[in-house]
């Protein structure tokens, strides 16, 4: 059944009016819209009038014909002389049930179809729609039996989206996967509205095995938005859910909008057995963006353990790389050997490994540069600095050069590598000498004459005729040396002016700290000269957060950085059954100490464990027989200037300070203390910060305070 044309005119007349018979009285009371509505149910009135006199048959639907003015009439009287809209909003609901009932008994059109029309539900004759039936025939003319059997589904569904299969075509091999191509019914216009749950009802299959492609302009068929493909694999998908394949995992769980790297996909994955290490190389597939891994999700998408210590990330460009290893690689030791060491004709030598197993190389010396190098080495206590230390050290001096290595306090190892190196120290006050003397050798080496030609150069590594050695000077804990009460604005001036003009004089400044940051003693000129003139290793800072903050502010932009955590520890079961059981965890860690994040000159920051130097056997198979030192010249020019002494001995009167004009100034502005201060352990003092002098109130102390001086 259809509603006839004047049903439907009448029901949006009756609904389009009602509004203007609540609203209208109410805020336009002196619009004609009023007047009108009023002489309409005055002229219903007179309607009703005449068929009540009238002796013709039909009065009652006259009647029935004309109220509907009338009661339109009343409905406006009312709202006029109701405040606002009447009570409970009286007008409304008068105008609303006006407009049903006009809605529901329509008289003017049921009146008009009893006269001139026949009713609704009588038959109406059809003609004999012989050529349309005869077109679904000579659409299938050509069609195989899927196509066929296809379109007839179609068919029955409605044509969604207007929508006509021109050709089916089954998948190899599947029983029930096919693809159908689909065009408008109409010539010209797009498909619009198609959805996957529109074409998976009319072939039983659920809405996730349908995927609605674009169709290419191919040679000998239209393309564009007036075709669309539409793959139904529902065999397909359920062994793709079941046992997928490496690049359909993931497509679903990686590279989909959820995944752990969004847009990418899978190149290769491969295993080397040897190593112990699978590898998933992939690429985004669009050239424009960049990767975005989140490495748990990524292990989670591929059934691996989320395990920091075995799972790494290596990005390039819109390449990356996922190692997955069984053991945490860099729990190996690698040790050092004098072969690995020594430097090449370019100064390079391995200074450790990272994850993949590929050497990491250090410089001894910028040849591109023609220039000492400097060096940066972070990391807290036990985290490998000194282990690093030594290997530097072994490669500068297995390439001629001349070592410093000044401490704040005495341990062992330093101690240990003091036999190997020009000089070594363990206070702040031998740090103030070491880079004073340094300062001065800039001056020195710049007027020093080369013998092949009697005037100064610049320094050249690896040129014979250059007349002195590379000097290196290292300082461990270099930020509480700065921070020294007695010598630390010593320290940081001439570190700082070392780390610009030392590198063109053959002198390279090593600092190694816990922060790189200004307040700590790095200014940001240091920093900056520092890191655009080495290659800076960052250890364990403390914390993930930290070291990655410490490895981005040696770093020009800010890359992707590696986590080192405290320990590598592999997990080992489930938490939630030791939990449930109330057993212990596993106590599996491996220390971490030697692991370090090092930038290299593009600004890409490289996990790797350095080599290990055992301090318990003799480290004479890493250094050379003889040790390097300054020329005779340099020297006698240092001692000229009073700073080649035993850096252990005490302050020097007017050695940092100037003396005081007499005895009545002692201790007015803390020069006496100051003229006094010791070399001992701690930087000389350090404990003195308050200006006042230790006293001597026992025979113990007495002993300790000669100790402090002689540095017994």
């Amino acid at each position: 059944m259809t509603t006839p044309r004047s049903v439907a005119l009448e029901r949006l007349a009756y609904t389009l009016a009602a509004p203007v018979l609540a609203v209208a009285p109410n805020i336009y009371p002196d619009s004609p819209v009023n007047q009108v509505v009023q002489l309409a149910g005055a002229a219903g009135i007179g309607g009703w009038f005449l068929a009540a006199k009238s002796d013709a048959p039909g009065a009652g639907r006259k009647i029935l014909r004309w109220s509907p003015l009338v009661l339109a009439a009343a409905i406006d009287v009312t709202a006029g002389h109701t405040g606002g809209f009447g009570p409970y909003w009286m007008d409304g609901l008068l105008a609303a049930t006006w407009a049903a009932a006009g809605y529901l008994v329509m008289p003017f059109s049921r009146h008009a179809r009893r006269r001139h029309r026949p009713a609704l539900a009588a038959p109406v004759p059809q003609p004999t729609p012989a050529e349309v039936l005869d077109e679904p025939v000579v659409q299938d003319d050509g069609a195989d039996l899927l196509t066929r059997d296809a379109r007839m589904l179609w068919e029955q569904a409605g044509m969604p989206s207007r929508t006509h299969i021109v050709k089916a075509t089954r998948h190899p091999g599947q029983q029930h996967d096919m693809t159908i191509l689909l065009r408008a019914s109409e010539t010209g216009r797009p498909i619009t509205g198609l959805t996957e749950a529109a074409v998976a009802a009319p072939f039983a299959v659920h809405s996730g095995d349908v995927v609605l492609a674009e169709v290419a302009i191919q040679p000998g068929r239209q393309g564009g938005p007036g075709w669309l493909e539409a793959h139904i694999t529902p065999d397909a998908n359920q062994r793709r859910r079941k046992a997928p394949t490496d690049q359909e995992r993931w497509t679903d769980k990686v590279g989909s909008p959820k995944g752990g790297a969004p847009g990418s996909e899978l190149v290769h994955k491969t295993r080397d057995a040897a190593r112990g290490v699978t590898f998933y190389r992939a690429k985004m597939a669009d050239a424009t963006t960049s990767p975005r891994i989140d490495l748990a999700k990524v292990c989670r998408g591929l059934g691996l353990p989320e395990d920091d210590s075995c799972v790494f990330v290596l990005i390039d460009g819109i390449e990356f790389l996922i190692s997955a290893f069984d053991k945490p690689p860099l729990s190996a030791i690698f040790p050092a050997t004098r072969e690995l060491l020594t430097p090449d004709a370019k100064g390079m030598y391995v200074c450790g490994y990272t994850i993949t197993g590929q050497p990491v190389k250090n410089m001894v010396f910028q040849h591109d540069k023609n220039a000492a190098r400097h060096g940066l080495i972070l990391g807290v206590s036990r985290s490998g600095k000194t282990q690093f230390f030594a290997i530097d050290m072994a490669a500068m001096s297995l390439a001629g050069q001349v070592v410093w290595l000044s401490t704040v306090r005495k341990d062992e190892k330093t101690s240990t590598l003091g036999k190997y190196i020009d000089r070594q120290g363990s206070n702040a006050l031998w740090m103030a000498r070491s880079l004073r003397a340094a300062k001065a050798l800039c001056e020195i080496r710049a007027e020093m004459p080369w013998p092949h030609d009697g005037e100064a150069h610049d320094y050249k590594p690896g040129d014979a005729r250059c007349p002195y050695r590379q000097l290196n000077v290292f300082a461990d804990e270099f930020m509480t040396a700065a921070q020294d009460g007695d010598f630390g604005e010593f320290i940081q001036k001439d570190g700082d002016d070392l780390t610009v003009t030392g590198l063109k004089y053959g002198i390279g400044f090593n600092p190694a700290g816990q922060s790189p940051f200004a307040h700590n003693g790095f200014s940001t000129e240091m920093k900056d000269n520092l890191r655009q003139n080495s290659r800076p290793s960052i250890f364990n800072m403390g914390s993930p957060g930290a070291t990655r903050k410490a490895a981005e502010g040696t770093m020009e932009n800010a890359y992707d950085v590696p986590t080192i955590p405290a320990r590598y520890a592999q997990q080992e079961g489930s938490a939630i059954e030791r939990a449930m059981r109330g057993e212990a965890d596993p106590e599996n860690g491996v220390s971490t100490g030697g692991v370090a994040i090092m930038v290299m000159d593009n600004g890409r920051a490289v996990l790797m464990r350095s080599l290990y130097a055992d301090f318990d056997t003799d480290l004479a198979e890493l250094f050379p027989d003889d040790v390097n030192h300054l020329t005779d010249h340099e020297i006698r020019e240092l001692e000229k200037r009073g700073l080649w002494f035993d850096w252990n001995e005490p302050v020097r009167p007017g050695e940092f300070w100037p003396e005081p004009k007499g005895d009545d100034e002692d201790g007015d502005d803390g020069s006496s203390r100051r003229r006094c201060g010791v070399g001992g352990k701690g930087g000389g003092g350090r404990g003195s910060k308050g200006g006042s002098r230790q006293e001597v109130v026992s025979a113990r102390k007495a002993l300790e305070a000669i100790k402090s001086l002689t540095d017994a």
